[in-house]
C-alpha cells in the first residue's frame, strides 16, 4: 500500500528548461534531468504533462512517461522538448527514482507563464541559462 512506502524528501535533483539553437539556428525548448547527488539515481520515471486554461477554456495535454534505467551522479539527461505554445500553462514533471532501496517522489510544477527568459538563471551543470527547479 502507498501509505506503509516512507517517501523522504527529494534532495539535489532538478529539473531545467533551457532555450538552445539547433543546426539551422532555430530555437528549441528542451527539458532536463540534474542528478546533483553523490549517489546514481536508479530506476527513474518521468511523467510530464499540461494544464491549465488559455482564452477562457481548460486545456490539458497528452502525459508522457520517460524511463531512465540510471542516470550517475552529477549527471544530465535530456527528459524531452517542450513546445513554446505549452508555456500558458502548468508545466508539471512527476519524478520517481531509486536510491538502493529507498523511493523518492517529487512534482517539479512550472506555473502558467514562468518560462520566460526573464526569469533565466545561469545553470553551472549546462553550462547555459534557463529556469531551474528544485
Amino acid at each position: 500500500m502507498k501509505e506503509d512506502i516512507q517517501f523522504l524528501p527529494v534532495e539535489g535533483v532538478a529539473v531545467a528548461i533551457t532555450k538552445e539553437a539547433n543546426a539551422l539556428n532555430e530555437a528549441i525548448w528542451n527539458t532536463y534531468l540534474i542528478n546533483r547527488n553523490k549517489k546514481p539515481l536508479e530506476n527513474v520515471f518521468v511523467r510530464s504533462k499540461g494544464y491549465g486554461e488559455q482564452q477562457g477554456k481548460k486545456q490539458e495535454t497528452s502525459v508522457l512517461r520517460h524511463h531512465f534505467p540510471t542516470i550517475e551522479q552529477g549527471a544530465i539527461t535530456l527528459i524531452e522538448p517542450i513546445d513554446p505554445a505549452l508555456f500558458p500553462l502548468s508545466n508539471e514533471y512527476w519524478v520517481s527514482y531509486y536510491i538502493g532501496r529507498q523511493i523518492y517522489d517529487k512534482k517539479f510544477i512550472f506555473p502558467p507563464e514562468s518560462i520566460i527568459e526573464e526569469n533565466f538563471i545561469q545553470i553551472p551543470e549546462l553550462k547555459i541559462p534557463g529556469i531551474l527547479h528544485v
